[in-house]
């Protein structure tokens, strides 16, 4: 409810949803008021300079809110323009009573979290696949809006208005991603009354073409990388440009984001090139509706660093200073920090000042994100693209400076103008921010679909930032816009001692689904620490603690990019994976003795039949799995003895590995491991489950509590020799998780082996499903003749691309797929007869 004092200030007071003039729709951005032709990159381009001569007088305009109920009875919320008071002498304007949160995820519930602080009701929508979703139990209201394809539901414009207008929400955050940064999502918000918790629109078009938004920065004198950013897309003529700026270059869609319609072309022919061309404008296509593309120099060793900038709409514009998201995969980024390492002062400052010029240049408002290249080898740097929203990595420039950016965005989208300046914005301390991905490192990181059938992790010990306060003794210097120092942090006026934290942004939880309609990224694990060696120690040790069953995932990959000596020494690049491949993917070996030890004892344990002193009340109670071998003990129940048989699910090829275990008296074991490396012989070994879940054991005097998670196969998957059919065991030890696979006894694969059997002794030339994906094209038919490498199909899952090509040169035998259909995990896709094979038959 909006206080009295400030609904008495309204004016001719009307309802939202029944403005018809321009002006008065346009209630928060009064850039909306402009023509598209006065909104053109050359009128932004005289705006800036108008905007260096006439200071802080960008925006007169504001709105002051009412309340009255409508002719439904529903709480509404009321705009009229306020009284031409100085721009930062009004009063501050209420927040919104309700928002709604058009996005799913993680997002969704962060920003739930910040309106719910703040007593702001929220409106969630979903998809059909989404409605047990975490961020739809969080909101106080939830509409579904579609099937599961996000063109069909958060894409569709038209239905998130019309739940708008149902729940009375007056205002919509679009969260990053899906309608984030939709021009004209944020046009017909404000055609209908509803605020845009964003940019304005024209900003949105500026910036949301690449090269529109390069000529624009060049214009406000931001260094650019060289490169084509014009309209002309005839292949031959890129390719001409190409070669003009000099291989490698960069393909890349004006209009995309998040690593999507990008592709690097190292090789200068033009067949490379227009393969890469041709790819990245598809993608482009299905990801943001363009496939406009410019094509860049390569920078051969960049880093990726970004600026936060945030403006209001009286005149205000501050740096929140920078953050490096330079190690990726696929062009995405998979961890980032703030402050950037390795920076000094000067060019932190410059880096700040470039960003907010760029943000003055297109009148930009809200939150935002100037992304530059920063070439390591000169030291130079080069303006990349501004995104304009809210960045997946935002809470490690919370965290260093003890804001809610979430809460900025609000009051900006009010009508308020910035909580600080920019000599009263702190950098305090070190922060990284790790993504949580189900995908498959070893796999070229493709991403990975399922259940999360088991999800623990470390335990947060913040939901926000902690705000810093100045020292009582040093004051933070006068705002002076002119010098720019004033761009440099005042590290020394926030001398707050830092405790070391763990933040976790996550939209799943436990038994929640990772479908492949949507990105496979599961959670955000956020740390902060007095400078970066504690960060990174508070990092590995909080990934130490988060364990996932049911997908791939990329969190021991994270923990070892995190213990790397070059990453720990801030030797950052965007190559940084494939520079230090070898030690990041180093070789897998057999599972230490100590872990096959536990992972037998817990077997045992958890079989053993019902005795005091033995395993736990719980485990007890659990069926015997009729594949594991069969026990052998006295009658008496004085002894127990088995033999548990083991295959790391990496090498299944391998013979099992054998380990036997006899208890004697007192709940103590006699462990033998035997596998390719020899016998190892632990004995009197003290072991209890402490819970479902947990092994307590002692190897060589060490007291362990080993999490080891169960999984056993699909009822309706017949026993094979693949790991896919048999129980597996998850091992979480010391920051590694082992898988290890019970085989399935002979008896069992008897049953229906041979069918399987003969299915999986078919020619190397059969192309599978690598993940449940989406058929975007077969590229060959029956009877063409392929070459090994050449490509056959290519599939989308998860917003990314992924091209199968043919495993050995031969003839297209089969085709089990066509455009357009949605694929499972394995599906033979196209069967090619090699050649050798061929002349065998014939």
């Amino acid at each position: 409810m909006i206080p009295t004092s400030k609904r008495s200030l309204a004016q001719s007071s009307v309802p939202l949803s029944r403005i018809t003039s321009p002006s008065a729709k346009c209630r928060r951005h009064p850039s909306l008021l402009l023509s598209t032709s006065e909104r053109s990159s050359t009128s932004f381009a005289k705006e800036s300079n108008a905007f260096a001569s006439q200071g802080s007088k960008r925006w007169r305009h504001s709105s002051v809110y009412s309340t009255r109920a409508d002719s439904w009875g529903i709480q509404q919320r009321y705009a009229s323009q306020s009284s031409d008071l100085p721009d930062r002498q009004r009063s501050n304007q209420p927040h919104f009573d309700k928002i709604l949160v058009a996005n799913r995820g993680e997002i969704a519930c962060r920003v739930i979290r910040t309106a719910k602080k703040l007593g702001i009701k929220v409106v969630a929508v979903f998809s059909e696949v989404d409605k047990d979703a975490l961020h739809v139990k969080l909101a106080d209201e939830a509409y579904c809006i579609g099937p599961a394809p996000s063109a069909e539901s958060y894409l569709r414009i038209d239905k998130i208005i019309e739940v708008c207008r149902r729940s009375g929400a007056q205002a919509v955050h679009p969260g990053y991603g899906f309608l984030s940064e939709n021009a004209k999502f944020a046009e017909r918000l404000a055609d209908e009354g509803i605020v845009f918790i964003g940019p304005p629109a024209s900003a949105i078009v500026s910036m949301g073409s690449k090269s529109e938004s390069k000529n624009i920065m060049s214009a406000a004198g931001v260094p650019c990388v060289p490169g084509y950013h014009g309209e002309n897309q005839d292949p031959d003529f890129l390719f001409e440009q190409a070669q003009r700026i000099g291989f490698p270059v960069l393909i890349k869609a004006v209009h995309g984001g998040g690593g999507k319609g990008m592709r690097t072309v190292t090789t200068p022919t033009a067949e490379a090139f227009h393969e890469a061309l041709t790819s990245a404008k598809r993608e482009s296509l299905k990801s943001f509706g363009n496939d406009t593309v410019l094509v860049e120099k390569y920078i051969q060793r960049p880093r990726h660093v970004e600026v936060q900038v945030f403006a209001d709409a009286l005149g205000g514009v501050v740096s929140l200073w920078e953050r490096d998201c330079s190690v990726q995969r696929r062009n995405q980024k998979i961890i980032e920090e703030a402050p950037a390492p390795g920076l000094s002062v000067e060019l932190r400052a410059d880096l700040s000042a470039k960003a907010v010029a760029a943000a003055r240049a297109v009148n930009y408002v809200g939150a935002g994100t100037v992304e530059f290249i920063f070439d390591n080898d000169t030291q130079d740097f080069y303006f990349m693209e501004m995104n304009t929203r809210l960045q997946v990595e935002h809470p490690v420039t919370e965290m260093v400076t003890g804001l809610d950016l979430v809460e900025w965005q609000l009051e900006v989208a009010a009508g308020n103008p910035l909580p600080l300046e920019q000599s009263a914005v702190p950098l305090v301390g070190h922060a990284f921010e790790a993504r949580i991905y189900a995908e498959n490192p070893r796999n070229n990181f493709l991403p990975d679909s399922g259940p999360l059938l088991y999800l623990s992790t470390p335990t947060p010990t913040a939901t926000f930032a902690t705000p810093f306060q100045p020292s009582n003794t040093l004051s933070p210097p006068s705002p002076s816009p002119s010098n720019s120092a004033s761009l440099a942090p005042n590290l020394v006026s926030y001398d707050t001692k830092v405790e070391p934290s763990v933040r976790l942004e996550q939209g799943f939880t436990q038994g929640s689904q990772i479908g492949v309609f949507y990105d496979p990224m599961i959670a955000k694990l956020i740390v902060h620490g007095k400078d970066r060696t504690e960060a990174l120690r508070i990092l590995r040790k909080a990934l130490d603690k988060y364990h996932v069953v049911g997908v791939s995932t990329n969190v021991e990959f994270l923990n070892t990019l995190a213990g790397n000596r070059a990453f720990v020494d801030g030797e950052v690049e965007t190559g940084f994976i494939n520079k230090h491949f070898d030690e990041l993917f180093p070789p897998v070996s057999e599972p230490p003795s100590e872990v096959l030890a536990q992972a037998a004892l817990y077997v045992a344990l958890r079989d053993f039949p019902t005795q005091p002193g033995y395993g736990h009340a719980h485990a007890q109670s659990q069926l015997v799995s009729p594949w594991i071998s069969l026990t052998s003990r006295r009658f008496g129940g004085d002894a127990y003895e088995r033999v548990v048989l083991f295959q790391d699910e990496s090498v299944t090829t391998n013979e099992p590995i054998a380990v036997h275990i006899k208890s004697t008296t007192g709940g103590l074991f006699h462990v033998d491991v035997k596998s390719s490396k020899g016998t190892v012989e632990y004995r009197s070994v003290p072991a209890q489950l402490v819970d479902a879940t947990t092994v307590s054991t002692t190897l060589n005097d060490k007291l362990s509590k080993t999490t080891i998670v169960s999984q056993p196969p699909p009822p309706s998957i017949p026993a094979s020799h693949s790991p896919n059919t048999m129980e597996r065991l998850h091992i979480f030890n010391d920051g590694k998780k082992t898988t290890l696979v019970l085989p399935t006894p002979k008896w069992l694969l008897s049953l229906g082996g041979d069918v399987l059997d003969a299915a999986n002794a078919k020619a190397k030339g059969a192309l599978k499903a690598p993940m449940p994906s989406l058929v975007v094209e077969v590229r060959v038919k029956v009877g063409d003749k392929v070459e090994k490498g050449q490509s056959v199909v290519i599939l989308e899952s998860m917003k990314t691309e992924t091209v199968l090509r043919a495993n050995v040169g031969g003839v297209v035998k089969a085709i089990g797929c066509k455009n357009g259909e949605m694929v499972e995990e394995g599906r033979e896709l196209v069967d090619i007869e090699p050649e050798a094979r061929k002349e065998e038959s014939s």
